[in-house]
């Protein structure tokens, strides 16, 4: 499971995931045109769903439906173009800890959980697809510093000691293994990627 970007940095303040921003209006009866950044739109934008902005507002999902790889929704106590005209730009969230699961399984992490982990480059990349890369030998490249929803795929910011950065594609083929309990993940670049 993934979701965007956290956005708070104190302890004392709920975590928020951002999910979508809230584009241009929608014909004449209230509806808008979202851009997602979650990976479960479905159920994000399931009718009753509620989304958050920043400052705590509500948005009650009504109704909602794909319409050529894009997202148009109508919120509760929007009925015109005017009033959805006047959403244009706002992005809208959830609380991640009411989202965290409650039967005690654990479904995933989130792109925000990625910080902070060490980033390990396998040291023979054919033994280790070979193997799926399971007891591979590695060595550390740094630590991932940020993590960026970007269009084409994530990105993940890696920092090394010396301060340099690299942008790694977070995509299955560079980036096979992610363990967040244990705290790393493990990389296989083509050759130069973290020379760029």
């Amino acid at each position: 499971m993934r979701a965007a970007d956290s956005t708070h940095t104190n302890p004392q303040q709920r975590t928020l995931l951002r999910v979508c921003r809230i584009g241009r209006a929608q014909g004449l009866k209230g509806e808008v045109n979202v851009r997602a950044f979650t990976d479960d739109p479905e159920n994000r934008f399931a009718p009753g769903s509620v989304l958050l902005t920043k400052d705590g507002r509500e948005f009650r999902v009504m109704r909602s439906r794909n319409f050529k790889s894009r997202w148009i929704i109508l919120f509760e106590g929007i009925s015109n173009r005017n009033a959805s005209e006047e959403l244009n730009g706002i992005d809208l969230f959830i609380d991640k800890e009411a989202d965290l699961p409650t039967d005690g399984e654990d479904e995933g992490w989130y792109l925000a959980d990625l910080v902070g982990l060490d980033v390990l480059e396998v040291n023979d990349p054919e033994t280790a697809r070979a193997a799926d890369y399971d007891g591979v030998e590695v060595h550390e490249v740094g630590t991932i510093s940020a993590v960026y929803n970007n269009t084409a795929q994530d990105l993940l910011e890696v920092k090394n000691e010396s301060g340099k950065i690299s942008l790694i594609p977070f995509v299955e083929d560079i980036v096979p293994v992610v363990d967040v309990d244990e705290g790393y993940v493990i990389i296989d670049p083509p050759a130069g990627l973290l020379d760029l």
